[in-house]
């Protein structure tokens, strides 16, 4: 429909606003699937390493 230039400038609004939001909404998700993703990459390390050094355990018996 046709709006006022006033109505479109409050819509412009509205919408950065939520978009934002959204913005800020998925910036926050991914800085939490960043940090289970670096979790996850620290266990599996530290399980190459356990299992490597059970290994060797293994070998000295």
């Amino acid at each position: 429909g046709f709006m006022s230039s006033r109505e479109q400038a409050l819509e412009a609004k509205r919408q950065r606003q939520a978009d934002q939001k959204a913005i800020k909404q998925l910036t926050r998700e991914l800085r939490q699937k960043e940090k289970a993703l670096a979790e996850t990459a620290a266990i599996l390390v530290l399980r190459k390493k356990l299992n490597a050094l059970w290994e060797n355990d293994q070998e000295d018996d």
